[in-house]
């Protein structure tokens, strides 16, 4: 990474820090991606939260409608990344209430 995509980079997560609410996330994703990609996240998301959950890879698979391999991928980031979807993960468990939890 050269040091100009790293302050890049660096600027970005203070941009997502300076976020509020869940409302005010919903706007900067809308204003900073195009629907596309803010499917794929959410679509990433769902595939992490389930396997960290405890579902197998066919289960998400099946629940999701995605290829095996797309599960694959998420299933590697959860075992061998950072803990950082597990973390957060955490965090929103901890802050969301049970019909919000619906997936």
């Amino acid at each position: 990474m050269t040091h100009t995509n790293h302050r890049w980079e660096l600027e970005l997560a203070k941009l997502f820090a300076s976020v509020r609410d869940g409302e005010e996330a919903r706007e900067l994703m809308t204003a900073l991606l195009s629907p596309a990609e803010r499917r794929d996240i959410a679509e990433r998301w769902q595939i992490v939260k389930h396997l960290i959950a405890g579902r197998t890879q066919r289960e998400v698979r099946d629940l999701i409608n995605v290829s095996i391999a797309t599960v694959t991928r998420g299933a590697r980031e959860v075992r061998y990344g950072s803990g950082a979807l597990q973390k957060f993960y955490r965090r929103v468990q901890k802050t969301a209430t049970p019909s919000k939890l619906a997936a």
